[in-house]
């Protein structure tokens, strides 16, 4: 199953990109083995500031077809890892062969862009920097893959 995260906005030449692209490869890499990956980046940018339709319009433009499709937003479902990974294997088991995940832009996701979404999640009530979510999305991504190939890497 090929993971694609949709974002709004560019990740430049930074920290956080190094360690998105580090644990979205290592991520690659483990989930052969498991019927995961690989996984990629997408970004979309509203360079005429139209707002969030605007941006929705672009996100679902860069969704893959078919593809589950899950939102980070403050009102999604707060999860633990191995239930995250839980879900992963779930989609994975059920033939799905695309999820991506959607980071909105500042002002968040479209009502429109949510309501089409098959799952959302939340990385707690706290509003986090976009750039500081992609990197906390690839490290789960990657953390799920490992709970699911069973490596001591996530310890309880």
């Amino acid at each position: 199953m090929r993971v694609t995260i949709c974002a709004v906005g560019r990740l430049r030449k930074s920290p956080e990109l190094e360690l998105v692209n580090d644990y979205l490869d290592r991520f690659g890499k483990a989930g052969r083995g498991i019927g995961l990956g690989p996984a990629s980046i997408v970004e979309v940018e509203d360079k005429k500031n139209l707002g969030m339709e605007a941006e929705a319009a672009l996100i679902e433009r860069a969704l893959p077809s078919g593809a589950v499709v899950v939102t980070l937003d403050e009102r999604g479902s707060v999860m633990s890892s191995p239930e995250f990974a839980d879900k992963i294997a779930s989609w994975r088991d059920t033939g799905r062969s695309e999820l991506a995940f959607i980071i909105g832009g500042a002002d968040g996701i479209a009502p429109s862009l949510r309501a089409k979404a098959d799952f959302s999640i939340s990385f707690g009530r706290m509003v986090w920097p976009h750039m500081l979510v992609r990197v906390m999305l690839s490290e789960q991504i990657y953390r799920a893959g490992q709970i699911l190939a069973g490596t001591p890497y996530h310890r309880v």
